[in-house]
């Protein structure tokens, strides 16, 4: 049996054209070949995955070839090419600096440059991950890199351009490799797919393609993986179920339970995806990513943004155009934020779970939802019920009776534009009628919801009883008074600074704070300040630690709101009576007088005062 080689070292490109993705570069290096404008160093430079490496070998292999095709590529015949295909080249030496990064292993490389090569035309050296070199490797390099031998051409790759000393390069010719497209990875999968005899959905190729990121290598890794888990048949659903990915069929299920707002069967659904090991995070975005493409529908202008499988597309075509993008963008929003405070959270289930039931509630706080719930509220009020329902009571066990209002489903189609209303006597009551009506349906109500998280029935019930009090606050309304509070007098100030400083030598824990306040000076700014002027530094430090507690001591006495400010006026007489700062030896000294024996310690140990 033959021994299995992987894809992504089995269709590794040889040629030029071979290449996935990279036409910008490919073309260019195919014209510096044929022009002879080959520069002394290259950086190829991107993502992993995407070729850099291969293409280093390609450009290697092309310009020794002896006898290149008219579209400067390999001949794969001569002499140089065989060599190179067989990996005893002479002329091509590979290094991988992630292993081979010291000062040393660049001498012994710049040591070998002196020689010319014993065949062809070009010695090249190929140095990956050059990144990992150190600083010292790199100035060491400095010279070879600048003016290199006529036959020497180095090609450096690296995945982190921005760790490169700059003058490394700005002696390199710098090629940025892109990452690959889907579209891209999709056709050269269908073409191995096809060479492998492996049956694969366009579906599955896609999302493999997507997951992939942009690395071909990776895609071909999973391509493998998968066709040997599926027996080389690549589904959708096995795919998903592989790689281990929600199916787009999920979300749009929790979207409809989310524009319906059934919060019971949306944790339910939660609850299912969580038992089968996915982690929440990958939920949430997931959900993010659904709501984008959401997003991205709304405008056929942006239809090339949209990256699904095209049997999904005229699906979330049709979800777009049953939601408002008020309601999008803040789905997408409240979802960010839970992404962020996913990590944060110690209860990660309770943090998904309420994430869920916010985006239940969401259309009710969108600007689309609460023109719907107004337009429902204004028919309830505005126009008479189109039928009524009185329910059989007994006579002999009446206590209220009740009307039954049926709210219309039924949207006005035509926009009547309204004068604005004159402002009368009466309009204020009726606003205020209004909204407790509407509060007392919402509470009146609550009998007729399904489950804890049920949802309002179309009935809604308005007590005759709370109907005739509403009656009797619109014949008498009332007349709000307006009260003037006078300014705070400078007597009334001084006296309420007095009893707080009364109040602090009242408590014996407090002496220090007393006597910062004895030397405080008060003034009041009418109509509410009392601002303390501070004649030392550490004393309006004692007073702005003060100022909630001083506030809410003045406002209970005073009866009135209350500000207090501070500020630092030096007083020099204060500050000549302050004690300086003693040194420490000074300090040693003081208490070597009060004990002796401190001294004697300090002289029979050899110790010294630390300054």
């Amino acid at each position: 049996m033959d021994n299995f080689i992987v894809s992504a070292r089995k269709y590794r490109p040889a040629t030029f054209d071979t290449v996935v993705g990279q036409a910008h570069i490919t073309n260019t290096l195919k014209n510096a070949i044929k022009n002879n404008h080959l520069a002394q160093a290259f950086l190829f430079c991107g993502p992993r995955g995407v070729g850099k490496t291969t293409c280093a070998r390609i450009l290697a292999k092309t310009i020794n070839c002896l006898s290149p095709t008219p579209t400067m590529e390999a001949c794969d015949v001569c002499e140089s090419c065989i060599s190179f295909k067989n990996g005893n080249s002479l002329n091509v030496h590979e290094l991988d600096a992630a292993s081979n990064n010291s000062v040393d292993d660049i001498r012994s490389l710049v040591e070998q440059v002196r020689f010319a090569p014993p065949s062809g035309r070009y010695k090249i050296y190929i140095i990956d991950e050059v990144h990992m070199l150190s600083t010292a490797a790199f100035n060491a390099f400095l010279k070879t890199l600048e003016e290199p031998p006529a036959y020497a051409i180095f090609i450096l790759a690296t995945t982190e351009k921005h760790k490169i000393l700059p003058t490394i390069l700005s002696r390199c010719q710098i090629f940025d490799f892109k990452r690959i497209t889907t579209h891209d990875i999709v056709d050269h999968l269908q073409q191995i797919a096809v060479s492998e005899h492996i049956q694969a959905d366009t579906a599955a190729l896609h999302v493999i393609a997507q997951k992939s990121e942009g690395c071909m290598r990776d895609a071909l890794s999973m391509i493998d993986r998968i066709a040997s888990f599926t027996n080389a048949h690549l589904s959708y659903a096995s795919t998903m179920e592989h790689l281990n990915l929600l199916d787009a069929d999920f979300y749009f299920q929790i979207t409809d339970k989310l524009l319906s707002q059934d919060v019971s069967n949306t944790l339910l659904s939660l609850d299912a995806i969580l038992e089968k090991g996915f982690e929440g995070e990958v939920i949430l975005e997931g959900l993010a990513e659904h709501f984008r493409n959401l997003l991205i529908c709304k405008d056929a202008r942006m239809a090339k943004l949209l990256d699904v499988p095209n049997d999904h597309k005229a699906i979330y075509y049709e979800k777009a155009n049953q939601m408002p993008p008020s309601f999008i963008l803040s789905a997408m929003n409240l979802i960010n934020d839970a992404i962020v405070q996913y990590k944060q959270t110690s209860n990660k289930r309770l943090h998904l779970e309420m994430t869920c039931i916010k985006l239940c509630y969401l259309l009710q706080t969108t600007p689309a939802g609460v023109e719907k719930k107004n337009k429902l509220t204004d028919t309830a009020f505005s126009a008479p019920p189109t039928h009524t329902e009185t329910a059989p009571v007994p006579s002999s066990n009446v206590v209220e009776k009740e009307t039954t209002i049926i709210n219309t489903s039924i949207e006005p189609t035509i926009v009547v534009e309204k004068e604005p209303l004159k402002h009368t006597m009466d309009e204020e009551p009726k606003r205020a009628i209004e909204e407790e009506v509407a509060n007392t349906i919402a509470a009146e109500n609550t009998t007729e919801r399904k489950g804890i998280f049920g949802q309002n029935k179309n009935t809604k019930k308005v007590s005759l009883n709370v109907l005739s009090q509403l009656e009797t606050q619109l014949s008498n309304p009332i007349v709000e008074e307006t009260t003037t509070i006078a300014p705070i007098t400078e007597e009334e100030g001084k006296a309420a600074f007095e009893q707080y400083k009364q109040s602090i030598a009242a408590d014996n824990q407090n002496q220090t704070l007393f006597q910062q306040l004895l030397i405080m000076e008060l003034q009041v700014l009418p109509p509410d300040e009392l601002h303390l002027v501070c004649p030392v530094e550490l004393n309006e430090e004692y007073a702005k630690n003060q100022r909630g507690q001083m506030i809410q001591f003045m406002q209970e006495l005073l009866k009135r709101p209350v500000r207090v400010t501070t500020s630092y006026k030096p007083n020099p007489e204060l500050l000549a009576k302050q004690p300086k700062a003693l040194s420490k030896q000074e300090l040693f000294d003081k208490m070597s007088e009060k004990n002796p024996d401190l001294q004697l310690f300090k002289d029979t140990l050899g110790l010294q005062i630390e300054y």
